[in-house]
């Protein structure tokens, strides 16, 4: 009954492990969006 248990905790901490790896990519993702889409802005800006 405990290396079930054991088994089931492993299996919960990787399933939660990957599962912030992932938000943490999809939020870098993200900030290169936003920073891509102000230096473009910028470079609009000075060429008019």
């Amino acid at each position: 009954m405990k290396a079930l248990r054991r088994i089931l905790a492993a299996i919960t901490m990787i399933v939660l492990a990957f599962k912030a790896v992932a938000t943490f990519l999809s939020w870098i993702e993200k900030q290169e969006d936003s920073e891509t889409d102000a230096w473009i802005d910028e470079d609009e800006f000075e060429d008019a």
